[in-house]
């Protein structure tokens, strides 16, 4: 099974600079897209043999996020639960007979850190939410998780310390999530490499120099981690400021 995540910052423009080549080439059985930036009816994608599901932000132009799917779910659920009123299109569940798949579009904290509580309170909800539903069957989590993980997912970390994405309040979250029975594939296959990163600013020059983060992440439970064939960062593709991260299952 082969699993695409992407954060295309806008669909409609990413459509513009050859999503539709990587979608229809790379083949994958499950796409899933953060950061749309769109309401329904506002672009309509010719995607054959695929089943559509889109989660939009109540704000115009903002967040939101799609999954692509060949095969249809037993079950679609939009934000975390009913009681937990999510209005910013960032959560998309697909039950399948053996796994629950996880799409997320973490809110950022800013750069003055003023979403940095809001985040933190996110981040233990969507832990408890996967954990419920780790209990029933296990569980890919993925999507642009907006933090690095380890001194080795981000170029400069000596000078980002305590920067939104890289503080230890949101790092140690991650660290509670694997702790809690998840393993980030991307880690388990290649624990040491370095330089691989999946977004980069727009500022002059950084991509084309390689100074970047990784914070987009497949993250499976443990139980999943030995069918995990694959887990790549395909930074060669152009579209957005983020690429695409791949992920193939036995």
């Amino acid at each position: 099974m082969k699993l695409v995540s992407w954060n295309v910052n806008g669909i409609r423009a990413c459509v513009k600079k050859g999503f539709l080549d990587y979608f229809h080439g790379v083949d994958a059985d499950i796409f899933c897209l953060q950061e749309t930036k769109l309401q329904a009816g506002q672009i309509s994608l010719d995607l054959v043999g695929y089943h559509q599901y889109w989660n939009y932000a109540q704000r115009k132009g903002y967040s939101g996020t799609a999954v692509f799917t060949k095969q249809k779910p037993l079950a679609v659920f939009y934000g975390f639960n009913e009681e937990h009123i999510e209005p910013e299109g960032r959560v998309i569940t697909c039950e399948f007979d053996s796994f629950y798949l996880v799409n997320v579009y973490t809110l950022n904290s800013k750069r003055d850190l003023s979403r940095i509580e809001e985040r933190l309170q996110w981040e233990d909800t969507l832990r408890e939410y996967l954990l419920e539903l780790n209990r029933h069957k296990p569980v890919i989590l993925c999507g642009d998780l907006n933090v690095a993980h380890t001194e080795i997912d981000l170029k400069n970390d000596k000078s980002n310390r305590g920067n939104s994405g890289f503080t230890d309040e949101e790092r140690g979250k991650m660290t509670l999530l694997l702790k809690e029975g998840f393993v980030d594939s991307f880690r388990y296959l290649h624990p040491t490499k370095d330089d691989a990163f999946s977004w980069w600013s727009y500022m002059s020059k950084v991509r084309e120099r390689n100074i970047g983060w990784r914070i987009d992440y497949f993250i499976v439970s443990k139980v999943l981690a030995g069918t995990i064939k694959a887990a790549e960062i395909h930074s060669e593709i152009i579209g957005s400021d983020h690429c695409p991260v791949y992920l193939e299952l036995e």
